[in-house]
This record gives C-alpha cells, sequence and structure tokens, in this order.
C-alpha cells in the first residue's frame, strides 16, 4: 500500500523543518511526500532544494501562490498518486517513527475500511503535550451529536476523493468537518478507529483558537449540513461544545 502524505506551508520554514524531519524517520517507506508551498519568502524553497535527496525520489513539491490552506489541499490531493492520502501539516509530527506502519497495518486488519482516525495530541511551542484529543469510532449520527474525527489522523483511500470531492474552500475553516461530514455522514465511507496518539499538533492553528473558534466554526458547520443536505439539530451548538469537553478531558500521557 502506498500512502500519499501531503504538507501546505506558508512562510514557517522552522516548523516544516520538524514536519519533514518526522517524515524522514518513518520507517514504513512505501510513500510519497508532497509539499504544497504557497509561494513563502522565508527560504522554503531554498529548504526544499536541498532536502529533496533526502527523501530518494519520494519528495516532490510546488511552490507558489494559492487561496489558502484548503486550495493548497487540493492542489496535493490532484498530485497524490498513493492508495492513501493524509495530511501533515506544517508544525505538526509524527509521534512514533512507526506511525504509518500502525495506519497501513489498520487498513490490512480492516480491509473494508475506506478512511482510518486516531487520536490528536496538541503541543505547545517547546513541544510540551498540552492536551489530548481522544478520538472514538464513528456511531451513525455521530456529527449531529458534535463528532468528528480529529483532521491530522484522518488517512483515506484515494479513491474515495475521486468519487466525492475534494474540499470545499467556500466554506473557510470548516472545510475539513465538511469533507468527512459529505465521506463518512452522507457517503457512508467506512471508518475504522486506531486508539493510539499518532500525530502531534501544535496549538495556535485557524480551527483550534478558542471559543471564538468554537462559535464561528458551528455556524461554518451547519452551513456544511445544509450544503450535503442534511438535518442539524436545534441543540447542535450545545452538543458539540459538550462533545469537545469530553474530547479534550483525558490527560495525555
Amino acid at each position: 500500500m502506498k500512502i500519499s502524505i501531503i504538507t501546505v506551508c506558508y512562510n514557517c520554514v522552522d516548523n516544516l523543518i520538524n514536519t519533514m524531519r518526522s517524515v524522514l524517520c518513518q520507517t514504513y517507506r512505501n510513500l510519497e511526500y508532497l509539499v504544497v508551498d504557497g509561494g513563502s519568502s522565508d527560504g522554503t524553497a531554498k529548504l526544499l532544494h536541498r532536502v529533496e535527496p533526502l527523501f530518494e525520489k519520494r519528495l516532490r513539491w510546488i511552490s507558489e501562490p494559492d487561496g489558502g490552506i484548503y486550495d493548497a489541499m487540493n492542489k496535493g490531493l490532484n498530485l497524490a498518486t498513493g492508495d492513501v492520502v493524509g495530511f501533515l501539516n506544517a508544525a505538526d509530527v509524527y509521534r512514533y517513527p512507526h506511525a504509518l506502519r500502525l495506519i497501513c497495518r489498520a487498513f490490512s486488519e480492516h480491509p473494508d475500511s475506506d478512511a482510518v482516525h486516531a487520536n490528536l495530541q496538541f503541543v505547545n511551542a517547546d513541544g510540551r503535550v498540552t492536551r489530548l484529543w481522544a478520538g472514538r469510532p464513528y456511531r451513525e449520527g455521530a456529527f449531529r451529536r458534535g463528532w468528528m474525527p480529529a483532521h491530522p489522523t484522518f488517512y483515506c483511500r484515494r479513491v474515495c476523493y475521486e468519487r466525492y470531492g475534494n474540499f470545499d474552500c467556500s466554506i473557510g475553516s470548516a472545510a475539513d468537518f465538511e469533507l468527512m461530514l459529505r465521506f463518512i455522514e452522507k457517503h457512508r465511507i467506512r471508518t475504522h478507529f486506531i486508539p493510539q496518539n499518532l500525530i502531534s499538533m501544535q496549538n495556535g492553528g485557524i480551527s483550534t483558537a478558542g471559543w471564538q473558534a468554537i462559535q464561528r466554526n458551528t455556524r461554518l458547520n451547519r452551513l456544511a449540513f445544509r450544503k450535503n443536505g442534511l438535518a442539524c439539530p436545534w441543540h447542535y451548538f450545545a452538543s458539540r461544545f459538550l462533545c469537545k469537553i469530553n474530547l479534550f478531558t483525558q490527560s495525555a500521557p
């Protein structure tokens, strides 16, 4: 099984170094690494030129202006050739050198699964774990109760993107929610939960910036339901807030 890993970035070369290092350390070798840079002015292109030989022809990259993070992700999807696709954004890292092996094993042991997802750790600038997104298996109607997979841990067969489409950039910072809602709740792709902490994500992303982000993304999530012809319950805001509290109550090891 070939895995395509997509990293999108813009003017964050220091974070990109750590992300690329965690890819290089993976013991699973049947991968391609795609870096989509938005035309950074901080030396990102020079870095990619310099490290390209280390990836032994498994790295492809572009550096050009884009329409934002999800437009860049769609560019990566259009370049991907792997059987399975996952996103590891700048500042995100794999927790273990064998993380991709665990993902591949999950697909092998659950061949009917279209996607897998896992736990996500949040870290501060010093690398200290501050929160754990403790995932759980999908149950029918879970999105209406505030549930969603942690997108950085979501590894999905590429054929699903070919069938059901890429990210909807018009929905803003909830585009990852909308895509997973469309795939899982609307089109009923099959998922498997890996109960391990596979990815670390640095605090401060566009969708993890506190109470205001919860309110903003709740509005955008409601829009995602409407665009997919799915009912969104009147109590969705409260359900989503309570679900987030439950997801983030466990302390990370």
